[in-house]
């Protein structure tokens, strides 16, 4: 008889223990709601970012994680807006989080302000707040990318040669189009001089002709991430 009684009362300290595990005030329906809600809103800053990246070197492991990061904030917001003591832990711990990763771009960060802000909204309860701003910052975005100023593009000119071919390069640069030379560094086996300029993509045939000219060793002309004071 005793351990009949013993078993019952493991079995329902076993189930006090459990309904502690989910003892949240949150709607669990609710939970899965937003964060689903906050997976689509993920999906459609990847495909913005996708659609609107201008840079070298497309980074398809960060795309992805604007995805989970809009989640990710989404549930914190969430944790915090449930429960208060909760909250003022989590401030603490992260606080100590440090990201080590450096940002190449600009508009990356301003893109992961974004999926935060996303987060952010859609976890304390303004889903219609999220779905307008994701709405109206994505067309804003598509329309500012697609507005260039130039249907020309910066390109980097990497030129190597002797001295026997200084005359005629000087001569070469003068006729390219906005060419300023960024950087010469002169070595005992020749020169390497790195210039600036601002071309049509369909025209690079001048390589060529710098390559034509006697001394020189080789040419290189590599797109140039950024944008050109003049």
């Amino acid at each position: 008889m005793n351990s009949i009684l013993r078993a019952e009362g493991d079995a329902l300290t076993t189930a006090f223990n459990i309904k502690e595990l989910f003892s949240s005030t949150l709607n669990p329906l609710q939970v899965i709601l937003t964060l689903v809600i906050a997976l689509g809103i993920g999906g459609f800053l990847y495909f913005i970012y996708k659609k609107t990246f201008a840079g070298v070197v497309y980074s398809r492991s960060f795309n992805l994680s604007l995805i989970m990061l809009t989640m990710v904030s989404a549930m914190v917001i969430m944790l915090i807006s449930s429960n208060l003591t909760l909250s003022l832990g989590m401030v603490g711990a992260l606080s100590i989080v440090r990201f080590r990763t450096a940002i190449k771009d600009p508009i990356d960060t301003v893109y992961m302000f974004w999926a935060v802000g996303e987060g952010l909204a859609l976890g304390a309860g303004f889903v219609d707040v999220g779905l307008i701003g994701a709405l109206v910052i994505g067309v804003i975005m598509v329309i500012i990318t697609s507005v260039k100023g130039s249907s020309t593009m910066p390109y980097l000119l990497i030129l190597h040669f002797d001295d026997r071919a200084s005359q005629q390069i000087k001569g070469l640069i003068r006729q390219l189009p906005k060419a300023h030379i960024k950087s010469k560094t002169v070595q005992h086996d020749g020169i390497e001089l790195t210039i600036e300029l601002r071309i049509r993509e369909s025209d690079t045939d001048f390589v060529d002709k710098f390559l034509r000219v006697p001394g020189v060793f080789d040419a290189t002309l590599v797109a140039h991430q950024g944008d050109l004071l003049s």
